[in-house]
């Protein structure tokens, strides 16, 4: 990077950051190793640096950052003389975002810059850099398709892609390019397809397994009943001849398979995903959190991958899912009560959306349902980022919340909805 001296106080702000929540717990030397480099060439140039960001875990593809949002407050405050990053990149992935950047900052007296810059100030070197962004940027495009063209190659190919959690039953084998039955698990899995053939109910099976203490797939004490509903209904652990396989995959793939053997299936390519990061929070408080949507592929674009047979017999197999044949599927709003939740109501105190709990049902009484604040207990109370850890019954919310509905909007008391549980 050009030097940038001149005349007068110099001050800096140190902005560094890494994409993802894993890099910054497990890469725990690349922060620090940032922030060093800027700190050495502070202290060659004579800057006094007055601020330390860092963004950990957080996409360049967006400006919507919590500290990226404090950089452009204290450069809007004024009497900042650089804001300093190690690449370029790690102010933003996309060259107009490194634009809007570099004015924003401009029109407060700041400038944006970064170790690896090439150019100055000039037409010449405004231009160098900017080809230089479009390259970066033309490279991570090709680089991401490259690797999406071989993750897929692979699946087509009859291997897997090691990076997600294998089906409960099934561990990875020592390539990380297959699955490999786990014993153990194998038989907690046909435990759940023995009882259910049975006509034991969902109910029975989760307080068995639950009685037991054998934790569920994510590895938690609590199981439920869209868990079981989707481990029977998983091909993964139906028994499939290599006559059937061979209808799902491509003939080279079924050409390697022994026919005296039956195999289960892998889907992949099931949900088309989409991010985008959304901002909540007010008088100051901004969090940026990614709102996930995922829709369902039709079934001929799924890519079916063989993997070892889970020892289950097919007539097994067929009984447990005759058993829930008439079973609706479990809505995904759980046990929300009313649409309070989801955003229309939220936390006085961090500004979080106020998420569900309920408590009793079943044999053991009436079901009760709750508010309380979703930030208190984000990563399942691990991580409390707000002091409101009160619940609030859900009868007294609601009826508060449609007293302000009528009082707004004039609505006839009695066309209130009532309560049950």
């Amino acid at each position: 990077m050009p030097s940038v001296n001149g005349h007068g106080p110099k001050t800096a702000i140190l902005y560094a950051r890494v994409s993802t929540k894993k890099q910054a717990e497990e890469n725990h030397y690349s922060l620090p190793q940032q922030r060093e480099a800027l700190r050495s060439y502070c202290e060659r140039e004579g800057y006094v640096v007055i601020e330390e960001v860092e963004d950990p875990g957080y996409s360049g593809a967006s400006l919507k950052r919590s500290g990226m949002d404090w950089v452009r407050d204290l450069v809007a405050d004024g009497d900042v003389s650089v804001v300093l990053a190690q690449d370029r990149d790690r102010y933003a992935r996309e060259p107009a975002y490194l634009y809007l950047l570099h004015k924003e900052f401009a029109e407060h007296g700041t400038m944006l810059r970064a170790l690896s810059d090439r150019g100055d100030d000039s037409p010449e070197g405004e231009l160098t850099d900017g080809i230089l962004d479009q390259l970066a940027k033309f490279e991570r495009a090709k680089f991401a398709e490259r690797t999406r063209r071989g993750k897929h190659r692979k699946r087509w190919q009859g291997r897997l892609v090691a990076g997600y959690t294998p089906g409960y039953g099934y561990r990875y084998n020592t390539a990380r390019d297959g699955l490999e039955v786990d014993a153990g698990q194998m038989r907690t899995v046909r435990r759940i397809f023995e009882m259910m053939a049975q006509g034991a109910s969902f109910y029975s099976v989760i307080r068995t397994l639950e009685r037991e203490g054998i934790s569920s797939p994510r590895g938690q004490e609590r199981w439920n009943r869209p868990t079981i509903r989707n481990l029977i209904l998983n091909d993964l652990y139906q028994p499939h001849t290599v006559a059937e396989v061979a209808e799902l995959v491509a003939p080279e793939v079924a050409a390697t398979l022994a026919p005296e053997r039956r195999y289960g299936i892998a889907y992949y390519g099931k949900k088309q995903i989409t991010k985008r990061q959304v901002s909540e929070g007010s008088g100051g408080k901004r969090r940026y959190r990614w709102r996930i949507n995922a829709k369902t592929r039709d079934r001929g674009q799924w890519l079916a991958v063989p993997v070892p047979d889970s020892g289950l017999p097919r007539e097994l197999v067929d009984a447990a899912r005759e058993s829930i044949r008439y079973n609706n599927q479990t809505s995904s709003g759980g046990y929300k009560t009313w649409e309070v939740s989801g955003g229309l109501i939220r936390c006085a105190e961090c500004s979080h959306s106020m998420g569900t709990k309920t408590a009793g049902g079943g044999k053991a009484g009436r079901r009760l349902f709750y508010y309380r604040c979703t930030g208190r207990y984000k990563g399942q109370g691990s991580v409390v980022i707000c002091s409101h850890k009160k619940h609030h019954r859900a009868e007294a919310t609601e009826a508060e919340v449609w007293r302000l509905v009528v009082d707004s909007s004039k609505i006839p008391n009695n066309s209130a909805p009532t309560w049950s549980a």
